[in-house]
């Protein structure tokens, strides 16, 4: 017997329609689940998702314009591929079908072959997909696709666990990052400039330093549309004191007052901490700044993470 290849549901009023298909695909090692209406299928797919879905246009109660609108709007089928299958010809009908989110479409009466072939394709395109977003998942960086306002168009998990802890980090207010919504403000704004700003280098970064850690962001343009490609970082903060003091020329109070900024702390919260008062941490900080050529907090911060020492 030919071993399984997916799961692929038919959703179709026709019994003959049902029948053909679902011995095309058995014969060809898929298993197949049937539905003869749309409220039928949803239901059928609360128990076992589907790796394919091929919708009839045309049936009764709610049609497959419907039944692909609710799969779409539902996270946790959203990522299903649907193939239309419709007698219609009217060209109004397959673009309505492509806008519900149907990634391809069948016209009746079915030919077997083809159905096959068209399935085969959608399954390989999903199935490199997945293995990308579990590559990019096991990584050590984050990704999300954005468009030209800055609004999130495709996001893996690792993307969601990135931003929540961006987030908290940086006592912003919570929310609920998902496709549809916008970036948290601080990348949002410096985004926006990236995207609208033709001065700007094509290889700047977004930086921030909190609670000991470094989060960094770059931004790549897509091959297509008009999408851009987000990659996250998060490292650790956690320096190697003596390295850094050897590298910069930093004396041990100055390495630690620029291990503390790193951390997000002020000059009066390092002044309690190292038993100094803030006009002498501010001091220090001249002497910094002055020995590794920079103006600013983050300027000094960012010196020492591109030595890579941690």
């Amino acid at each position: 017997m030919t071993a399984n290849k997916g799961i692929i549901m038919i959703v179709d009023d026709t019994p003959d329609n049902l029948a053909l298909l679902s011995d095309t695909l058995s014969e060809a090692g898929y298993r197949v689940l049937v539905a003869t209406d749309g409220l039928s299928a949803l239901e059928q797919i609360n128990y076992l998702k589907p790796d394919i879905i091929l919708l009839d246009v045309m049936m009764p109660g709610i049609d497959g314009f419907e039944t692909c609108q609710r799969l779409k709007s539902n996270p946790s089928t959203h990522a299903i591929p649907i193939l239309f299958m419709t007698a219609l010809s009217e060209l109004d009908h397959l673009l309505r079908g492509f806008n519900e989110g149907a990634v391809d479409y069948l016209v009746k009466p079915i030919r077997p072959p083809e159905v096959l072939v068209r399935v085969d394709v959608q399954l390989t395109q999903m199935r490199t997909l997945q293995r990308a977003e579990e590559v990019l998942n096991r990584r050590e960086f984050s990704a999300l696709a954005i468009n030209k306002t800055c609004q999130i168009t495709w996001l893996t998990p690792s993307g969601t666990v990135w931003l929540n802890e961006f987030t908290n980090t940086h006592s912003l207010p919570a929310a609920d990052y998902s496709v549809g919504k916008f970036l948290p403000a601080p990348i949002f704004d410096w985004a926006s400039v990236y995207l609208n700003d033709q001065h700007i280098s094509p290889t700047a970064h977004f930086e921030s330093y909190r609670a000991g850690f470094e989060f960094s962001c770059k931004i790549m343009p897509c091959e297509y549309g008009e999408e851009y490609m987000l990659i996250f970082e998060k490292k650790s903060g956690e320096w190697n004191v003596d390295a850094v003091r050897h590298l910069l020329g930093l004396t041990v109070r100055e390495t630690e007052i620029l291990m503390w900024i790193s951390r997000g702390k002020t000059n009066k919260e390092m002044g309690v901490i190292l038993g100094s008062s803030p006009r002498t941490i501010n001091k220090h900080l001249e002497h910094i700044f002055e020995k590794l050529g920079v103006t600013t907090r983050t300027a000094a911060v960012s010196a020492v993470l591109q030595k890579q020492i941690n």
